[in-house]
């Protein structure tokens, strides 16, 4: 990836370079009519997951704070769309999550002009809404890792006194203007929820 204008941070970019990025999408998306809740496969909740809710919105909640506080050239999570970096990464989100994507299809797009992008291991926020009860330091240690770029498998994280390791799924949050790529086919995410 060319980058021409200078970085602030190495997974922070100012820039009008070609960018392809990717998104599960419902079938009647349009990427010109992309919304930040529609690119976001953790915006709608699963209708048998009232408790999830409440932990997507507190992990939501903080990582913005936090950002607003000491990351402020940052995208924010609520008003970027919520893309992946690769295929690949989208990939193995479908594989964490089948049943936030199931019926969608994967969708790539290129950037057009300029932009301003950021990408992060969503693992983090799988960290996040796991049913613990983290403290306020805690919460601050796990946004500062999420905003500098730190992948999940770098550090040593606990849950019920156990390593937890997650591979990383580096999603993009991305402000600017995107088209269609249509020289690749979307692939449909016919994956029941819990097989692969």
């Amino acid at each position: 990836m060319a980058v021409r204008n200078a970085l602030v941070m190495a997974h922070l970019i100012r820039d009008s370079a070609p960018l392809e990025l990717y998104a599960w999408l419902d079938t009647d998306a349009e990427i010109p009519g992309w919304d930040v809740l529609s690119s976001n496969p953790f915006s709608l909740p699963l209708p048998e997951d009232s408790f999830t809710t409440v932990q997507n919105y507190f992990a939501e909640y903080h990582l913005e704070y936090y950002r607003q506080r000491l990351f402020k050239d940052f995208p924010s999570r609520l008003h970027a769309l919520l893309l992946f970096a690769t295929r690949v990464d989208a990939e193995n989100f479908r594989a964490k999550h089948p049943a936030r994507v199931f019926g969608k299809n994967l969708v790539p797009a290129r950037s057009q002009g300029a932009y301003v992008v950021s990408f992060h291991d969503s693992s983090w926020l799988d960290y996040l809404r796991l049913p613990h009860s983290l403290n306020l330091a805690t919460l601050d240690e796990v946004s500062n890792y999420y905003w500098k770029g730190k992948l999940v498998e770098e550090v040593g994280l606990m849950f019920m006194d156990s390593p937890w390791r997650e591979p990383p799924v580096i999603e993009a949050l991305f402000q600017g203007t995107l088209e269609p790529v249509t020289s690749h086919q979307t692939e449909n995410s016919g994956w029941l929820p819990g097989f692969s």
